[in-house]
C-alpha cells in the first residue's frame, strides 16, 4: 500500500448499553449485578437487544470468557426490570453457549420473539439447515433441559457442544446433542442435531467430538404425532469433566 493509500475503514465493535443512569438497586442486587455483568461490560457485544421501557433484553457475547475455565459458555443472556416511579433497577442473567438458548431465555422472560433476532453482520449461519434449528431451539426452551456444554475457541477448531435431556420421558431420542462449528475464513457458522438413547452415547460423542475422533452425528428419530420439538437449556452448563484445552 502506498502512503497515499488508504486502508478500508473498519466498523467498529458495538457497545452495550444499559442505561441505568439514575436508577439504583439495594446494595445486595447492586453488587450482583455488578459482578455478575457490569464490571466486564466494556468486553461485552451485543448481538441482540429490545427495549420497552420497563423490561430491557440482551444477547451478549463475553469476549473475557475465554480467561476463565476452559469450555466456560461465551453467552451471557441479560433481562433487566426498571421501575422508573421507584428509580430502582432489577436483574436476571444466565450464561449459555450457543446464541439461540439465550434467546430462548430471554423469551422465556417475557421478550417477544420476533424482537430478539441476533444481528446478522457478527457470526452469520452459513445454511438454511442452521438457520431452521436456531429457530426452533430459540423457541422451544421448555422441552429439553440442558446436562452439560463445552466450548473450544481452539483456531483450527472452533465448536460448541451441548447435550440436552428430554423433558418428556416418551420423547424419541430422549438425548440430544447439539454441534456449532465456526468456519474461521469466513466467520460463519453451522448448527446441526443428534439423537441419543442413553446420557452415556450423548456424551462419549460429545468429547470424541472435542479430540477429534468423533462419527457423524446419528440422526433424531422421528417424532410421534403428539411429541413436541426438541429445545434448549433453561439452567447454565456444567463444566464437562476432565477436559482441558
Amino acid at each position: 500500500m502506498s502512503p497515499t493509500e488508504t486502508a478500508p475503514a473498519r466498523k467498529p465493535i458495538p457497545q452495550v448499553g444499559f442505561a441505568l443512569d439514575g436508577f439504583d438497586a439495594d446494595e445486595e442486587r447492586y453488587l450482583d449485578f455488578y459482578r455478575q455483568v457490569a464490571a466486564h461490560e466494556y468486553m461485552l457485544v451485543p448481538l441482540a437487544e429490545h427495549h420497552d421501557g420497563t423490561h430491557r433484553y440482551y444477547v451478549l457475547f463475553d469476549r473475557t470468557a475465554t480467561y476463565g475455565h476452559p469450555g466456560m459458555p461465551q453467552y451471557v443472556a441479560v433481562h433487566l426490570k426498571r421501575d422508573r416511579e421507584k428509580e430502582t433497577f432489577d436483574f436476571e442473567q444466565a450464561l449459555l453457549p450457543l446464541p439461540a438458548m439465550a434467546q430462548s431465555w430471554l423469551i422465556h422472560r417475557g421478550c417477544p420473539h420476533d424482537a430478539i433476532g441476533l444481528n446478522p453482520e457478527l457470526g452469520p449461519p452459513a445454511d438454511q439447515a442452521t438457520r431452521a434449528l436456531e429457530r426452533r431451539l430459540a423457541g422451544d426452551g421448555d422441552h429439553y433441559a440442558m446436562g452439560y456444554s463445552y466450548t473450544s475457541d481452539n483456531p483450527n477448531d472452533m465448536v460448541v457442544v451441548v447435550a440436552l435431556r428430554a423433558l418428556d420421558e416418551r420423547a424419541p431420542s430422549p438425548f440430544r446433542v447439539v454441534v456449532e462449528e465456526v468456519d474461521t475464513e469466513t466467520w460463519t457458522h453451522t448448527l446441526r442435531e443428534g439423537g441419543f438413547d442413553t446420557v452415556g452415547e450423548a456424551l462419549q460423542w460429545c468429547d470424541d467430538r472435542l479430540t477429534g475422533e468423533a462419527g457423524p452425528l446419528p440422526p433424531v428419530r422421528p417424532a410421534a404425532a403428539a411429541s413436541r420439538p426438541a429445545g434448549v437449556a433453561k439452567a447454565p452448563a456444567a463444566r464437562p469433566p476432565g477436559r482441558s484445552r
